[in-house]
């Protein structure tokens, strides 16, 4: 068991990223109701899954025939590898594209204690059950057939990985975009905020108003939906009444308007590929650039819920 040729493992690698992408778009599916594509690709392949397996496989050869060492080994391999693959991610691309924080007893949301006993169940589910008609069917193969279904997978897997890491770099630029105009908005309306308290003689109320603001904001690092509260982005109504109340900045105004239409208009087009990469990764999360991404999902979700509802009025048409 287990003396193969490179063709050989990449066929199993190919095969169990398959077999990974099938088994996480299921269980959400189950979970939203609705088919979700998983994972990084476009293509119905999960990576993490494909290496995963490999890497079962290979920590088990040395104790095969030992259940708790073979159990032992899938935990310790597997946990590893997600701990790499996360790490890199995260450093890479600055979103965490899965993340364990709810979780008990997690480290650095990348990897957790229910996480890594269910990797040594599925090790042994592998190597006992799952890979032994698969490696019998793949030992099997005809070499010109193997070669032709690998040359093949491998250039859309290639092509379709070049692809995704170009959207989830362009998703790093879009949300530091994003956490750049808001921040920008932010000042804007700090300045504003003064203006207005100027005109009511209430300047030593506002600066306290500022102290506490600042002190929120300073817990808001550590809870994202906090600051989500503390700010918005202005709509044109609110803009227009600023202009009635205060008449003397409307150039400020109009710096912020504009500042809030860059923003609208960088969150309402985040490209096919990018918002693919987000729907595919619901439980994405970022340090970061949290509130940017936070508004995104909100956005994608809400788009969705639209075209739901759009679908089954023109169905009952």
């Amino acid at each position: 068991m287990y003396t193969y040729g490179l063709p050989q493992w990449l066929m199993f690698f190919y095969l169990y990223c398959f077999a990974g992408w099938i088994f996480e778009s299921a269980y959400v599916m189950l979970r939203t109701k609705h088919f979700v594509n998983r994972g990084f690709l476009r293509a119905p392949m999960l990576p993490l899954y494909g290496t995963g397996a490999v890497v079962m496989l290979w920590v088990s050869i040395p104790v095969r025939g030992n259940l708790v060492l073979t159990y032992l080994a899938g935990v310790i391999g597997a946990t590893v590898l997600e701990y790499v693959v996360g790490v890199g991610m995260e450093a890479l691309f600055k979103v965490k594209y899965w993340d364990y924080s709810d979780q008990r007893l997690n480290f650095q949301g990348i990897i957790c204690l229910s996480s890594s006993v269910a990797w040594g169940f599925l090790t042994l589910f592998l190597t006992e059950v799952i890979h032994k008609p698969v490696e019998r069917w793949v030992l099997e193969l005809p070499d010109l057939t193997l070669g032709i279904f690998l040359g093949s997978v491998s250039t859309v897997f290639v092509s379709d990985t070049i692809v995704s890491v170009k959207a989830a770099l362009d998703l790093r630029k879009m949300l530091e975009s994003m956490t750049r105009v808001r921040a920008e908005v932010e000042a804007m309306q700090v300045q504003l905020s003064l203006a207005r308290m100027e005109t009511r003689d209430q300047v030593e109320e506002f600066r306290e108003t500022i102290e506490e603001r600042m002190r929120r904001y300073k817990e808001a690092k550590r809870k994202f939906t906090e600051r989500l509260e503390a700010l918005h982005i202005p709509t044109r109504a609110q803009l227009d009444e600023l202009k009635e109340l205060l008449p003397d900045h409307s150039s400020l105004l109009e710096k912020l308007r504009e500042k809030a239409l860059e923003y609208n208009r960088i969150a309402d087009r985040p490209g096919f590929f990018r918002e693919s990469l987000l729907r595919g990764n619901p439980g994405a999360s970022s340090m970061k650039f949290g509130l940017a991404l936070k508004e995104l999902q909100g956005r994608i979700k809400e788009r969705t819920k639209d075209q739901e509802i759009k679908g089954e009025e023109d169905s009952e048409k």
